[in-house]
């Protein structure tokens, strides 16, 4: 039996086009299709199946992303969701996560790395993209780094507040630091936990539960 998928976004080409890609997949299938938050809870009210993973777009009419991905997180808490966006708002994918999506991928995505992101949501419940694009130093140091993981206090401190809605000279106020330092500490950051994006560092700290949301 394949996995049931649902898709909300209010562009319906997209949402057409995104279903029959999906389709293709040889381990999922859409079952529900909605053109916003609130479409998309009424359909789910009714549904005789409840989809396993939902693709939600972040920006959408009469309620949005943050909002349905709430609400939906109370009220079915088994689904696995999936934030879709056209830009890389660290701010709003960071929300959207803290909310209850367990991974972030662009609408411009390659389909392999789509099949690949809905397997491993289904799988083990979060996805990455940055493990993708890590360059070839990062790949070879990663693997002693994961074994030897070791934060600073101050490291600590940076990772729990850049998994907030905080700008990074919000989080270097806060931390009564220069932006400077913050700059290093997200570099540190990025090495340790062989990312190359904030998005990229929240969910691997979530994976690590490093983070508490």
């Amino acid at each position: 039996m394949k996995i049931a998928v649902g898709i909300t976004d209010d562009h319906q080409l997209f949402l057409k086009s995104l279903s029959v890609l999906i389709n293709t997949f040889s381990d999922f299938e859409v079952t529900l299709e909605a053109l916003n938050g609130q479409e998309l809870l009424n359909k789910l009210t009714v549904a005789p199946a409840l989809p396993e993973i939902i693709l939600i777009d972040v920006n959408m009419p009469v309620m949005g992303g943050i909002d349905t991905v709430s609400e939906i997180n109370k009220k079915y808490p088994l689904i696995k969701m999936i934030a879709l966006s056209m830009k890389d708002d660290d701010t709003t994918i960071i929300r959207m996560i803290k909310a209850g999506c367990n991974a972030y991928l662009q609408k411009d995505i390659h389909p392999e790395e789509l099949e690949k992101a809905l397997q491993q949501v289904y799988a083990k419940g979060i996805y990455n993209g940055d493990s993708l694009n890590i360059n070839y130093r990062r790949l070879l140091t990663h693997e002693q780094l994961a074994k030897n993981l070791q934060l600073t206090d101050k490291e600590k401190i940076f990772l729990q507040l850049a998994c907030s809605d905080f700008t990074y000279k919000k989080i270097a106020a806060e931390m009564k630091v220069a932006e400077r330092t913050v700059d290093g500490y997200r570099e540190s950051l990025f090495e340790k936990l062989n990312v190359q994006s904030r998005v990229g560092m929240v969910l691997e700290a979530i994976r690590r539960e490093l983070v508490s949301l």
